[in-house]
């Protein structure tokens, strides 16, 4: 899941830890900080880099892939 909603998609994962509840990764960013071509590149980053597997129950946050 990819979000710029960090705020509340960072609470919905900790709700999702605290009650046992899988979820298959999210990827937030801070709104409107990226053009869309270093957004495509920081997730192209991401998926090369980390599985599904290693994405479950996890929070990546995009600015981490991406190269400025």
């Amino acid at each position: 899941m990819y979000s710029s909603n960090i705020q509340d998609f960072y609470r919905l994962h900790t709700a999702f830890l605290t009650q046992e509840q899988p979820h298959s990764g999210m990827i937030l960013v801070q709104q409107q900080r990226y053009s869309i071509g270093e957004l495509m590149r920081g997730i192209l980053r991401l998926v090369a880099a980390k599985s599904a597997e290693e994405m479950e129950n996890q929070v990546e946050f995009l600015s981490s892939w991406i190269e400025e």
